[in-house]
């Protein structure tokens, strides 16, 4: 690991003054379950690090008028744990709780789960988010079993973010701070490829403050499809978010996760919902909808069914919700 300065600033204003206008001159450090990872392994060399977690303005679950606003500080745990998101956000609390491993639950943060970097092992031992060599496509041609089966024309790897398909589902915003002033931009925007964060829309001097959602009524759910509990990612996932009339779908929201460089949105599952109740067999459809337009590389074809099977356990789940 490269040396580096350590910044401790207690207020936003004063963090964002210890930013630079490069990635390699400073870095934000929240729980750093990511980011020491990746200091460790020489993808990310910042000359400076600014720890944030005791800035105050930066914490707290809250309601703000119409909407939830959770800080970038708040740690997965405490989403798990807040009555006030268990009742309005299963879907979040099923992501947070998702990550199996509790020394991650207690230290990472919303903020830093948004921002954390892709796990593609290509990208981890230094070749880039589109790794190449000798003119070949790495991920194409190598092992790829964990990547993308949506939108990889081009990069191949997938959203590491737990919280991504959930909040994109229930219409979140990002709010964004720098020095020159605020911004809030939408979930489902804020996940870009290419983005000047490589796979998100921040830039080197600017700090994710928050994320702020519609407190309106929703049937949600997350459903994860993973290969062990503990200190893993998942194969697939699926968030849903489900506007009611009586017992009727008014209009829905479909997103899956780890199946595509970003949050994808299944806008096929969504129309194929319009106007039914939820049934088996219409979650079934569902999930044939969602998987459609999926283009497995050669070692992650398995991806296609766990994506139908994600989307109809999520919609089986947000049944149950009252």
């Amino acid at each position: 690991m490269r040396a580096f300065e350590y910044a401790n600033p207690t207020t936003l204003k004063d963090a964002l003054a210890l930013l630079g206008s490069s990635w390699d001159d400073a870095n934000i450090l929240a729980g750093g379950t990511d980011l020491l990872s990746l200091m460790k392994d020489g993808i990310n060399t910042p000359k400076r690090v600014v720890n944030i977690k005791n800035i105050k303005e930066l914490g707290g679950i809250k309601k703000a008028g119409s909407n939830i606003r959770i800080g970038a500080t708040v740690t997965l745990d405490e989403v798990a744990e807040s009555g006030l998101i268990r009742a309005e956000f299963p879907s979040l609390v099923a992501a947070a709780r998702g990550v199996g491993s509790p020394q991650i639950k207690n230290m990472g943060t919303v903020g830093g789960d948004l921002c954390q970097r892709p796990r593609c092992w290509y990208f981890r031992n230094g070749f880039g988010l589109n790794p190449m060599k000798d003119g070949k496509d790495l991920v194409k041609e190598g092992q790829n079993e964990h990547h993308a089966i949506f939108g990889n024309s081009t990069s191949k790897f997938v959203s590491a973010s737990s919280f991504g398909p959930a909040l994109v589902a229930l219409g979140a915003k990002v709010e964004i701070a720098s020095a020159s002033g605020n911004r809030s931009v939408e979930a489902s925007k804020f996940f870009a490829v290419p983005a000047p964060g490589g796979q998100i829309d921040l830039k080197p001097n600017e700090i994710v403050t928050a994320v702020v959602i519609p407190a309106a009524k929703t049937k949600n759910a997350t459903y994860e499809v993973r290969l062990k509990d503990g200190l893993d990612w998942p194969y697939a996932t699926a968030s849903v978010a489900l506007k009611m009339k009586g017992s009727t779908i008014e209009s829905a929201s479909v997103v899956l996760g780890a199946v595509a460089p970003t949050p994808w949105v299944a806008a096929g599952a969504a129309s194929a919902l319009a106007g039914k109740s939820i049934t088996e067999d219409v979650a079934a459809q569902a999930g044939e909808a969602a998987a459609q337009g999926a283009t497995p590389l050669s070692g992650n074809a398995y991806k296609v069914q766990l994506v139908k099977t994600a989307v109809k356990r999520a919609l089986m789940e947000a049944a149950k919700k009252a």
